[in-house]
């Protein structure tokens, strides 16, 4: 009788032990998992809340002025906003620019590191590609997040 209770207590601490073996190989994958779903779905909320319009093209061969007003619910930090690309030219023949040094956020208030929603963008570009007088001259701006907008425009 006492090796039948020896027997079933050392099968209670092999189950015990195998429980806490597997707790502590499943735990770690749940929480990378929950860590993986909470970016995503920041990521995704993001996406939809920036948004922006381009207001005003101008340009006369090497120049272009821009101007891009945030019309989302989402600041964007001025450290996204250099990431970000510029492309400007005519169809086929495009120059791609970094956005850093080539902008300014006017309308700005308080003064911060962000974009606000309904403050402009102004850009200031300098390019070859730009068409003469008379040309279409495209302009795309590209943020690090995927959002872009994209617009044609006569050339002066």
């Amino acid at each position: 009788m006492s090796s039948e209770t020896i027997v079933n207590a050392l099968f209670l601490i092999s189950a015990v032990i195998a429980a806490g073996i597997l707790i502590n190989a499943i735990f770690p994958v749940i929480y990378r998992t929950s860590e993986t779903f909470g970016a995503a779905s920041h990521d995704a909320d993001v996406r939809m809340r920036t948004d922006f319009t381009i207001v005003h093209a101008f340009a006369k061969n090497p120049d272009a002025k821009i101007w891009v007003k945030n019309i989302g619910s989402a600041r964007i930090a001025a450290g996204d906003l250099d990431s970000g690309d510029v492309f400007i030219g005519a169809e086929g023949d495009f120059d791609r620019l970094p956005l850093a040094g080539h902008y300014t956020i006017e309308d700005q208030v308080p003064v911060n590191n962000f974009w606000d929603p309904g403050e402009t963008l102004s850009i200031t570009l300098v390019s070859g590609k730009i068409p003469p007088r008379g040309g279409v001259a495209y302009f795309a701006l590209v943020l690090p997040n995927g959002i872009t907008r994209s617009e044609g425009f006569t050339t002066y």
